[in-house]
């Protein structure tokens, strides 16, 4: 199967400042892909490279199996795109504002702008101006204007931003139904963790230009495991106990005073017993859940991680 998306080494850099640097990415046919990362993190900047709105200072680029030349703007019909803050002609209608997008991109199928206006839920608003349009209703009609050409790509850079509660589940739908019966591959960027992990097979985590990882999100649950926190005053004494006395090697350090035991096959009154009678003054000891936001932080702060990337396991 041929991935929609692949980049190698992409880069770019202004003003010998790395806004991206060395970015390799693949994007699966069909499949949702969250660009996860804290604002500023290069997100927008390698979704306007896919698009060719920034040209890249090093790297490659495939769009549906063919490398991207400069110039090269065949493959745009086949994307959709919403990034950053949305703009329309406020006097025209929603409706004809789509069409004029249809247009442009030499799309003719009007039956197509019916269905986008029904899937965000604008069909009976479609005949206003845009100047009257909420900043919700302008973000639903932006993503209408993204898929009314029925693309085999969508990029949406913060698609969620101004939508009401409703507005945000109803997109969450969407992008479902367009992967699964389109067989869309879609990226989304957010700064949300909690948005992504509730639509996206596949996670890519960016941090200061770089793609910290890439892994598929069932792995990632698969090892968000339980674990066994222990507070001490003296580290270095437990983590030998651990070691020696109890041969647990599935441990960490976080912090000077806090060590994390994921070995499950000794119980927690065997491990607070064996410490304490090995001089190890415990402060508290307790069992936690390893949430995907930990997993994500330990990501990007370089801790340990407990699945394997989907890179490395190709």
């Amino acid at each position: 199967m041929t991935d929609t998306i692949r980049t190698l080494m992409l880069s770019k850099n202004y003003r010998a400042a790395d806004v991206v640097a060395n970015v390799n990415m693949t994007v699966k046919r069909g499949e949702i892909y969250g660009f996860l990362g804290p604002n500023g993190a290069g997100k927008s900047t390698v979704m306007k490279m896919l698009l060719g709105l920034v040209r890249p200072t090093g790297g490659e680029i495939e769009l549906f199996g063919e490398k991207l030349i400069p110039g090269s703007i065949d493959h745009l019909k086949r994307i959709g795109h919403l990034i950053e803050t949305p703009a329309f002609y406020d006097k025209m209608t929603a409706r004809e504002n789509l069409e004029l997008h249809a247009e442009y991109m030499g799309y003719h199928n009007k039956e197509s702008i019916d269905d986008a206006l029904r899937m965000v839920q604008l069909v009976g608003v479609d005949k206003k101006p845009v100047k009257q349009f909420s900043l919700g209703m302008k973000q639903r009609l932006a993503i209408a204007r993204a898929i009314s050409t029925r693309p085999e790509l969508l990029l949406l850079d913060e698609p969620i931003n101004g939508l009401d509660p409703e507005g945000i589940q109803l997109m969450r739908g969407l992008f479902r139904r367009l992967r699964d019966e389109w067989g869309t591959s879609i990226l989304i960027s957010s700064h949300l963790l909690s948005e992504i992990e509730q639509i996206a097979d596949t996670i890519g985590v960016i941090d200061g230009g770089r793609l910290v990882r890439e892994v598929a999100l069932d792995e990632v649950r698969s090892s968000t495991t339980d674990y066994i926190e222990i507070s001490t005053a003296n580290a270095a004494l437990a983590a030998y106990v651990l070691t020696e006395k109890l041969g647990i090697e599935r441990f960490k350090q976080v912090g000077e005073r806090t060590l994390r035991v994921y070995d499950s096959h000794v119980p927690q009154e065997t491990l607070s017993k064996t410490l304490i009678l090995n001089d190890v003054p415990i402060e508290s000891i307790n069992r936690r859940h390893h949430t995907l936001e930990e997993y994500f932080f330990d990501m990007v702060k370089g801790g340990d991680n407990h699945a394997a990337s989907r890179q490395a396991g190709a």
